[in-house]
């Protein structure tokens, strides 16, 4: 998508919904101004449009990881990814969902109550993967630097407080579980994301980012279940505890 300054905002988030944090970053309001062109929205804040229009082509470009082999990643490479990918992306969209599921709430909550239950939902999972995402941050994930800059093949390594990795990595697995089956409450109730004939623009853009955070929640959640955890098991096996 090649990106114009005559384009109309609203019919652009519609389009596409990345362009929403976009126009939120620059203060332009995409739903009930939506009507205007970037160029003029960009005049009234005294804004180059140019900047918008490059951060809004960057946002919009496809990025897919299908084809990156995360398998063959060393184990400190792939923690460094989750964390910095992953969590930040769950720190980011959390403080840009919240609001939009707020304001949707209150503006259609009547007429449609499902919201919250979704505000619910979404707001007791993103608390839970805080303080999951720390608990990796400050125990699993440090440990995993530790056995990969220590001497393998039956070196020795200092017995770690929480007795074996597969102890941390069980707790995380079984809250994986958890939030993974909250978010299928939460497509459930959204109608797998489809929003209603009456939906406002906010509305669209919420059930949009909804998606993608839980598509992001199952990249993160294969990432570390699937690639990460078996390698830390296999990993600290190599050692002898003192």
């Amino acid at each position: 998508m090649n990106i114009q300054r005559h384009q109309i905002i609203g019919e652009l988030v519609a389009q596409d919904y990345r362009a929403a944090s976009v126009f939120k970053k620059h203060e332009i309001d995409f739903c009930c101004h939506g009507n205007r062109t970037i160029d003029d929205a960009c005049k009234k804040k005294n804004i180059e449009s140019q900047h918008v229009i490059n951060d809004l082509n960057k946002a919009v470009q496809t990025t897919s990881n299908e084809s990156i082999d995360f398998a063959s990643w060393p184990l400190d490479l792939l923690v460094d990814y989750i964390e910095k990918k992953h969590h930040r992306y769950v720190e980011e969209k959390t403080i840009e969902i919240k609001p939009y599921l707020d304001k949707i709430c209150r503006v259609h909550g009547n007429r449609h109550p499902e919201l919250l239950k979704i505000n619910e939902a979404f707001t007791t999972s993103v608390g839970e993967l805080a303080k999951h995402m720390k608990k990796e941050e400050l125990i699993l994930f440090p440990f995993v630097r530790k056995m990969v800059k220590s001497n393998s093949n039956s070196a020795e390594l200092n017995m770690p407080h929480f007795g074996t990795v597969e102890n941390p990595i069980n707790m995380m697995m079984d809250e994986h579980s958890t939030e993974g089956e909250r978010f299928r409450e939460i497509a459930k109730l959204s109608n797998d994301y489809t929003p209603p004939i009456d939906a406002c623009n906010t509305y669209k853009v919420t059930f949009a980012l909804l998606e993608e955070f839980e598509k992001d929640l199952h990249l993160h959640i294969h990432l570390e279940n699937n690639i990460l955890f078996p390698k830390a098991i296999a990993k600290e096996r190599e050692f002898s505890y003192v």
